[in-house]
């Protein structure tokens, strides 16, 4: 398809240089490209059936190809054959081409088996193949909207676990929950990163527009001892499932805040500071929820904090409600940042904002982060013996929260038995 390319941004110029650009630059490249035809294309590679042979050689040699072809990350990969893909296939009770969705851009399906073949190349484990599916399915779900990954934002994807499958596969959520090193957190993270390359066909230079970007983030496993022990229900119940089932939530961590030692007696003091880092980190990225839809940003509770805020007597509910009131900031300065978006008046008038933004037209009423409590997600997870918590900001429709049910296979109590007597 032909494009038309502007010069610059747009925000950074004046009205006489758009419309110098407009006339001067883009009108010419327009005709051109609806009255010429275009070269026709060849196709940039061979037709590769998912069972082909693509590469012989030493694990070096294995290695550069799939670099070459754009089809690693950087870091060498697990080589792919066929006997370590139908390792994966024996913990999926699924046929190994059936289709869990199409991805964009590329509009190329996901199937069991290039899964468990990605799987294989992200260092995974043969017996993580029940998770891996469950996340290419939060990937496929519309909800989710993955067609956005590729944007300006540089969106980085974020999997949170539920259910005993954490114990199961050695998922780590105590202390350095978010750090390399655990091979269940550290490889399935970069599967779904692998995934979004080789598959949804996400290409830095090309279809992936991050302007900054990010390396793919480990699995965030909840704490269901501490969650358990101080009253509350897992995140997944929150998410619709019942406590015990194994569940994966894929979202979206577009920037993140550190606080540390926010411990106080007081449970109001610990929850202003949350509310006070929500709104330091969502308000920038509010431009985005123009489009219609809340965020649902991320808040990480170490398994002490949760339990001080749970002793005063808040459930996970009551401290979604705290930073829904108190993660605010004045209508004006969102206006300013979004100024190219309306007001919020005009938003609400719209039907794309809740009417609780436009209550008045006081420049300085306070106006919410997210539509309703709801939207927040509270984690606890993290070392259990300090008092620091982590604020996700996410971007609205790109990379909205989609949970799913980690479907097991019938026999899996007996091949993960089997998989510790080989060890």
């Amino acid at each position: 398809m032909p494009v038309a390319s502007y010069p610059g941004h747009v925000l950074l110029q004046s009205d006489n240089e758009l419309s110098k650009n407009v006339e001067s630059v883009l009108v010419d490249q327009i005709i051109s490209a609806l009255t010429v035809q275009p070269a026709q294309k060849k196709p940039n590679r061979e037709a590769i059936g998912p069972r082909d042979i693509v590469c012989r050689g030493t694990f070096e040699e294995v290695n550069s190809f799939f670099y070459e072809r754009k089809w690693s990350d950087g870091l060498p990969i697990v080589p792919p054959t066929a006997a370590k893909v139908e390792e994966f296939l024996r913990y999926t009770d699924r046929a190994p081409h059936e289709v869990v969705g199409v991805l964009s851009p590329d509009k190329r399906e996901a199937t069991v088996w290039n899964i468990a073949v990605n799987g294989v190349m992200a260092g995974c484990r043969p017996e993580y193949m029940p998770v891996l599916t469950a996340i290419v399915e939060a990937l496929a779900d519309p909800s989710f909207r993955h067609e956005y990954m590729g944007t300006t934002a540089g969106t980085e994807a974020l999997i949170i676990m539920n259910g005993p499958v954490i114990k199961d596969l050695g998922f780590n959520f105590e202390q350095g929950a978010l750090r390399v090193g655990f091979q269940a957190n550290t490889s399935i993270g970069r599967f779904l990163r692998l995934y979004l390359r080789n598959v949804a066909g996400f290409l830095p230079h090309s279809t992936d527009k991050a302007t900054f970007g990010g390396t793919w983030r480990v699995v965030l496993a909840e704490n269901e001892d501490a969650v358990a022990r101080i009253g509350w229900q897992p995140l997944s119940v929150d998410r619709g499932f019942d406590a015990g089932e194994n569940v994966v939530t894929v979202t979206s961590c577009t920037s993140t805040a550190m606080l540390v030692s926010v411990g106080s007696s007081r449970a109001e003091e610990m929850l202003e500071k949350l509310a006070a880092a929500v709104a330091d980190i969502q308000v920038y990225l509010f431009r985005v929820s123009f489009s219609g839809l809340s965020a649902m940003p991320q808040v990480v509770l170490s398994p002490c904090v949760a339990e001080a805020i749970a002793q005063s007597g808040y459930s996970r509910a009551d401290v979604r409600r705290y930073l829904y009131q108190h993660a605010r900031v004045p209508a004006k300065r969102l206006e300013q940042l979004c100024r190219d978006k309306g007001t919020l008046c005009e938003a609400v008038r719209q039907g794309k904002f809740p009417r609780q933004y436009c209550e008045s037209t006081d420049p300085d009423r306070l106006v919410p982060m997210v539509w309703s409590p709801d939207d927040y997600i509270v984690i606890v997870s993290g070392d259990p013996a300090r008092d620091n918590c982590l604020v996700c900001g996410q971007n609205s429709y790109v990379g909205y929260p989609v949970s799913k049910r980690i479907e097991l296979p019938s026999n899996w109590q007996a091949l993960l038995r089997d998989r510790v007597a080989a060890c």
